[in-house]
């Protein structure tokens, strides 16, 4: 039986990569907003095909946090305090992101939606950055003291490979949003929407292999694990596949497979992250201080009672989440309720 630590790394995985699915559409439908929408009612279309959903999707991210508390309470507080000015800016976007969803509809004058749709689209880009920018830090390799505090600047997180792999999540939002738009709304915002998508798979495919290039070149310890387990490749072959047939998905005209495609991208990067930092969960610049699932987990008791709520509380998330879905399914139809 594996180790429960590694269960609860297994959890911390599917909790948020999930939320990258999920909230990784809404995020990408305002990176895209101001660019694939026009007018204020393809404007409006953009919001509604995320209203029914965008809230609940966050949830995934706070029952990721409350996951790592409980089951790794070192790595909660070392990212939290030592990443605190980072976090506050994340924070700052999901709440700006949010007011303007909110806000936007309150008037009608020009300069107030205006105002607030471009609060959306610059919550949403730099929300997604900023999550990149955190694996990218962790791929990395974090700059750790013996007593587990971490040492550095904001500016020194603001890496060449941190960069590169926040451009990549952009990209990925990007990508996923605006399949997501495809398959909600009609005419010419569809269309643009088809396009964004597009242009979003070429560079997630240049950011790709640019922070591979960077992984291998630096020897950072993100690359470790791929050069003594060959199932590590597992992963990345994966995401090959899911990118070459979203492409062509994309290119003729399957909508609902190009969407999938992109889902299916994100996970397995996602798993190819998580194969890239096993065992650790924050690696060390020095590898004797990282925090790892081995020597940062809370106790036996603490993680078995949680997995029992766990195991209880995610088949209840998934079926009201998937019935949400379900109810707000097909195109995007507005009336007096809709933002």
């Amino acid at each position: 039986m594996p180790q429960l630590s590694t269960v609860w790394f297994v959890l911390l995985v599917v909790l948020l990569g999930g939320y990258a699915l999920l909230d990784g559409f809404d995020l990408g439908a305002g990176i895209v907003h101001l660019y694939v929408a026009r007018t204020d009612l393809e404007r409006r279309h953009v919001l509604n095909s995320i209203g029914p959903v965008w809230d609940g999707n966050e949830v995934w991210l706070i029952t990721a946090g409350g996951a790592l508390f409980a089951a790794f309470p070192i790595v909660y507080a070392t990212v939290f305090s030592g990443f605190y000015l980072a976090m506050v800016l994340v924070l700052g976007a999901l709440i700006l992101r949010a007011i303007s969803i909110e806000y936007r509809g309150k008037e009608t004058a020009t300069w107030w939606r205006t105002g607030w749709d471009v609060g959306f689209s610059v919550g949403s880009a730099l929300a997604a950055l900023l999550f990149g920018v955190a694996l990218g830090n962790l791929l990395n390799g974090v700059a750790l003291g013996a007593d587990g505090v971490y040492r550095g600047g904001f500016v020194s997180l603001l890496s060449p490979f941190s960069l590169v792999v926040g451009v990549l999540t952009l990209a990925l939002a990007a990508q996923q949003g605006s399949a997501w738009l495809v398959l909600k709304t009609e005419g010419d915002l569809a269309q643009r929407a088809r396009r964004t998508q597009m242009g979003a798979q070429i560079v997630v495919v240049v950011a790709w292999l640019a922070a591979t290039a960077l992984a291998f070149a630096g020897s950072l310890p993100a690359i470790d694990n791929f050069k003594t387990n060959l199932a590590a490749w597992i992963g990345p072959v994966l995401v090959v596949n899911a990118i070459f047939f979203g492409f062509r998905a994309t290119l003729i005209g399957q909508q609902f497979r190009a969407f999938v495609c992109s889902s299916l991208t994100i996970a397995f990067l996602a798993i190819t992250a998580a194969t890239a930092l096993y065992p650790n969960l924050v690696p060390a610049v020095v590898p004797a201080r990282s925090l790892t699932v081995d020597n940062a987990h809370s106790s036996d008791l603490t993680m078995q009672v949680m997995l029992v709520v766990a195991v209880v509380g995610m088949p209840i998330v998934l079926a009201y989440t998937s019935y949400i879905y379900w109810k707000f399914k097909g195109k995007v139809r507005l009336d007096n309720a809709s933002y």
